[in-house]
């Protein structure tokens, strides 16, 4: 059975829509996401970098992600057909471990905690599929990379890309699926 590792913030959990309300909100702001393409909010804010990248720091912030439509039901059919792993990066924020991992017992009960993977760098994961909105994490994969669609990635190449858990699905579990890979 072939491996599939897929990445949380971006790909499972909305991070930049509640990172972007809560800077709105906070800053008095109409930033809209159409303005992050290519970029970061804190590429378009750059005096306010540390307050923006500060959200991270709380725990908290990760805890109450909303869950990216259709991304439930395609894991479980993944599951059906593949050996699938959580890998996040949460290392590089260390206080959003926990929050994290009750997120994706909340949401993704499903998955087994041997299937959970919180790491920085996932050039470690062996695997034969990484779907992740991080170009970084997939230039380090050695396996193949799945490009899932962000804001802030819109102009990368290079990658298989999928823009919604409909073509994740169509990707991995369509007709001739792994054909293409």
């Amino acid at each position: 059975m072939k491996r599939i590792a897929i990445d949380m913030d971006e790909v499972m959990a909305d991070t930049a829509i509640d990172h972007l309300e809560l800077f709105n909100r906070e800053y008095g702001e109409h930033v809209t996401l159409e303005e992050l393409e290519g970029t970061t909010l804190a590429g378009i804010r750059p005096l306010l970098r540390n307050e923006i990248e500060s959200y991270f720091a709380s725990g908290q912030f990760f805890r109450g992600l909303k869950v990216i439509p259709g991304s439930q039901d395609v894991i479980r059919e993944l599951q059906e057909h593949y050996e699938v792993f959580i890998a996040t990066a949460a290392m590089e924020v260390p206080a959003s471990f926990r929050a994290k991992y009750e997120w994706l017992k909340e949401h993704f009960a499903f998955i087994p905690d041997s299937h959970l993977v919180f790491c920085g760098n996932k050039s470690i994961i062996h695997a034969d599929y990484l779907l992740d909105d991080s170009v970084k994490q997939l230039n380090r994969f050695k396996g193949t990379g799945i490009l899932y669609s962000a804001a802030h990635n819109k102009f990368e190449t290079g990658f298989i890309r999928v823009n919604n858990w409909h073509e994740v699905r169509e990707l991995l579990l369509g007709e001739g699926a792994g054909v293409r890979l």
